[in-house]
């Protein structure tokens, strides 16, 4: 069983059945107009070094592993990591830098947190994150590839199931788009569930294919 919370934008604090505690992405919140996130990690992971997304000093524990645009595969805890490499913008990080691609592994469940993608992938991203269960995907454009975007790039990574992020919130003082935009041109064969809540629980045997799952924005 893995627990997910969205802490909004690209924040996410994935909790294991043992009760390891990852977070991806942090923010300071004030920085944004959202609240900070309120959580204590054992592991922070860091796509890239924009301050919308490195906030590690207000989620890590004073013991936890904090890794920033790591590229390769290690063993953490109860928790497998890989990143790959990938771009911020359309022109092989000339514009904005680079970024990670982190594939994590939890209870068996296989979540992939896109950061800031800023490019449309091709198969070798395929091949190199493999199969996926949960997709965690910026949405919003004008920092990040757009929903036209996202949706080619699922097309690509072909995951069972998609966290939409990165798109505008109530309060977000970035311009970004809603995530509505990217909901209106889904294929017809995805389903969407909207959650009432910041939270889900899944198991990988209860992940459900071609399910886009929409998170309440935290309070």
């Amino acid at each position: 069983m893995v627990v997910i919370k969205w802490h909004g934008h690209a924040c996410f604090e994935v909790v294991s059945s043992k009760g390891t505690v990852i977070v991806i992405d942090p923010h300071d919140g004030y920085s944004l107009g959202l609240k900070p996130p309120k959580v204590q990690a054992d592991i922070v992971l860091i796509t890239h070094e924009h301050f919308d997304h490195n906030a590690y000093g207000v989620v890590a524990k004073p013991s936890a592993k904090v890794i920033s645009t790591f590229v390769g595969e290690k063993v953490i805890d109860d928790v497998i990591v890989k990143g790959v490499e990938a771009y911020h913008d359309r022109e092989k990080g000339r514009r904005r830098g680079k970024i990670s691609i982190y594939k994590i592994v939890v209870d068996g469940v296989s979540l992939t947190h896109l950061g800031d993608l800023g490019h449309e992938l091709d198969a070798s991203y395929k091949n190199a994150v493999g199969d996926i269960d949960v997709l965690m995907i910026p949405v919003g454009g004008t920092y990040t590839i757009d929903s036209k975007a996202a949706w080619n790039v699922i097309n690509v990574l072909t995951p069972k199931a998609v966290i939409p992020m990165h798109y505008w919130v109530k309060g977000l003082n970035l311009p970004l788009k809603p995530v509505e935009d990217f909901l209106a041109i889904k294929p017809s064969n995805w389903n969407v569930i909207k959650i009432d809540s910041n939270q889900i629980v899944l198991e990988k045997s209860n992940i459900k294919s071609n399910t886009i799952y929409v998170l309440t924005p935290p309070d």
